[in-house]
């Protein structure tokens, strides 16, 4: 059967999470690939408890929706009855949810079952969370039960996907790039003036929430080793610490490595990502574990290389020696050896002209025909 009108749920902007930035990309791909789409976002999200951060970020609307309707309160079951009666009178040949949290699970489920007539598919970021509780499982398996098509970004998802629907079908295609980000333009010299850089600096970056699992200690530890042979590195810490900062600064101070890194703590709004991804040379992601991160395709969407961990789906979409490194997680001795290769034997306009030729890999137009084809081909 041919899809012609589709109904997205998910967060998107003003939602300033990376899957509401990918919802909103989606939204417009499918749009832009003929279909008709609508899209049921939330009036309530997450209660502060759970999730104390600024929930929202209007300062890029490159993400918005116009049409957006935002009428899914995740935690008030007498909604669901109602957003699934507006969705069903849409009468969609295909809906496609974001999962990457069993906190929503009460609701995806009880919409699943009220639209069970209809044909589901979820795009798992995260099959399970990076931080697992207990029912976490049991939790994921009862909503998926209810899908009909999956689409995973790693084959690590995939895995984890079969374990709680071993009957699943399923497509496994990367993480699309995040060009929205590209507001400006800028060049890397104008986003080193903007930050105080020095042109001949040779810059890390390490973006985003700082989290355990995410192995940043490593990328410290390295740093010791990439500052004896590098003299002008630096490594950019830009995100939000939480309560960890003090450790870290901590191990900053052990390592004797304070003139050599740079915090820009806290939330960074979209429309001040663009000058540290334009400034800086390789985009380090040390994660001691993953399924697969936005931050890739944001340093993409800039041809920046990364140097990733072989863990969960980042090596899947690192062309180890051509678009970046792969290395073996919770080894600072791996991270400092190709750290040093990368600016010593001068790769960054090299692998910026691979990560080019990727492109159509990494598109949204590819992802969208192969999201379409999943539910044609079995239809």
């Amino acid at each position: 059967m041919k899809i012609k009108k589709i109904v997205l749920i998910g967060p998107v902007y003003p939602y300033n999470s990376g899957i509401a930035h990918y919802t909103g990309l989606l939204y417009k791909a499918l749009l832009k690939n003929g279909y008709e789409v609508s899209l049921h976002s939330y009036k309530y999200q997450y209660p502060k408890l759970l999730f104390k951060k600024e929930q929202k970020d209007e300062s890029n609307s490159q993400f918005k929706v116009d049409n957006a309707v935002y009428d899914i309160h995740t935690l008030n079951p007498f909604n669901w009855v109602g957003a699934a009666d507006k969705i069903r009178k849409e009468n969609p040949d295909l809906i496609v949810i974001q999962w990457w949290h069993p906190y929503f699970a009460p609701c995806y489920y009880v919409l699943c079952k009220l639209l069970r007539r209809f044909r589901i598919l979820f795009v798992c970021h995260n099959v399970f969370p990076h931080e697992r509780f207990v029912f976490d499982r049991g939790l994921t398996k009862l909503v998926l039960k209810q899908g009909s098509y999956f689409i995973t970004q790693s084959k690590t998802d995939a895995k984890d996907l079969q374990s709680v629907k071993p009957d699943a079908k399923f497509e496994v295609t990367p993480h699309p790039t995040y060009n929205a980000f590209k507001i400006s333009d800028i060049t890397r010299s104008e986003a080193r003036k903007m930050l105080g850089i020095n042109e001949n600096d040779k810059i890390l970056l390490f973006f985003g929430f700082v989290r355990e699992y995410k192995g940043l200690k490593y990328l410290l530890e390295a740093m010791p080793a990439i500052k004896k042979e590098i003299p002008d590195a630096e490594l950019w810490i830009v995100g939000d610490f939480g309560e960890a900062r003090e450790a870290y600064q901590k191990l900053i101070s052990e390592l004797s490595i304070a003139d050599a890194v740079k915090i820009v703590e806290g939330f960074v709004p979209d429309t001040e990502v663009e000058k540290y991804f334009a400034a800086c040379d390789l985009v380090v992601l040390p994660y001691i574990s993953a399924t697969q991160s936005g931050i890739v395709p944001m340093a993409f969407g800039f041809e920046k290389p990364v140097l990733v961990t072989e863990v969960g789906g980042l090596p899947d979409v690192v062309t180890d020696n051509r678009t970046g490194y792969v290395v073996k997680p919770q080894s600072h001795s791996e991270i400092s050896q190709k750290a040093i290769e990368f600016f010593k034997e001068g790769h960054r306009e090299e692998f910026a002209e691979n990560i080019r030729k990727e492109e159509n890999r990494f598109s949204w137009d590819t992802f969208v025909k192969k999201l379409t084809k999943l539910v044609e081909d079995e239809a």
